[in-house]
């Protein structure tokens, strides 16, 4: 099965057609854990399509770390794949997916042969540092209320939607915190008349 090169039109021609001939192609329905912590990693993910949600797990509560967007892929993989490591991240596709699986083995020819194979890492860890200090930056300065707002609007710009349907549960976990909280936040968000929720579906209706 082929993909569309223009996806990865930042790389060269002839690293899209190794990709092409080497990788395997591979679709995913929303909800489809792919890589669990501690697991070794035996191929590398390049979304193509759809998002997928990369966190670690604390007791049982999980901690949200970033969202792999179409043309990208996990730094975390990345480097637990170079190192021979176990992972220390677990990802699951938040929508259906369709996702390039690199082995592994490939990848240091690779990023000998094509320098903007690494550019493509070095761009991801970039942009997942800024993310890990703007995730700084709300913990320490916002209040619950406005980071559970900023959450829920991410999602709908990543979902291309206007409303998420998640469980008080699922949000809780994603943000660290406990289901009473983003109960009672949510209710403070209503009556702010920052958001609307109807039947599990939470839905933006004001700016912040």
């Amino acid at each position: 099965m082929e993909f569309d090169k223009n996806i990865l039109s930042f790389l060269k021609p002839k690293l899209i057609e190794e990709l092409n001939d080497k990788s395997l192609l591979k679709e995913f329905p929303k909800g489809t854990e792919i890589l669990r912590e501690a697991q070794y990693v035996k191929v590398l993910p390049i979304v193509l399509n759809g998002l997928v949600k990369v966190y670690s797990r604390f007791d049982e509560k999980e901690l949200q770390l970033y969202y792999i967007e179409p043309a990208q892929s996990c730094v975390m993989t990345f480097y637990a794949a170079l190192k021979n490591t176990p992972s220390k991240v677990c990802a699951t596709t938040e929508e259906d997916s369709k996702i390039l699986l690199v082995p592994v083995e490939y990848l240091p020819i690779w990023l000998k042969e094509y320098p903007d194979f690494n550019e493509l890492f070095f761009n991801q860890f970039n942009l997942r540092y800024s993310e890990l200090l703007d995730t700084i930056g709300h913990l320490l300065l916002d209040k619950m209320d406005k980071r559970l707002y900023d959450h829920i609007k991410k999602k709908t710009e990543l979902t291309n939607s206007n409303s998420i349907k998640m469980s008080h549960s699922q949000l809780a976990n994603e943000l660290g915190t406990a289901r009473e909280v983003i109960t009672r936040v949510l209710k403070k968000l209503e009556t702010d008349e920052k958001v609307v929720q109807n039947s599990g579906e939470i839905k933006i209706i004001n700016d912040w």
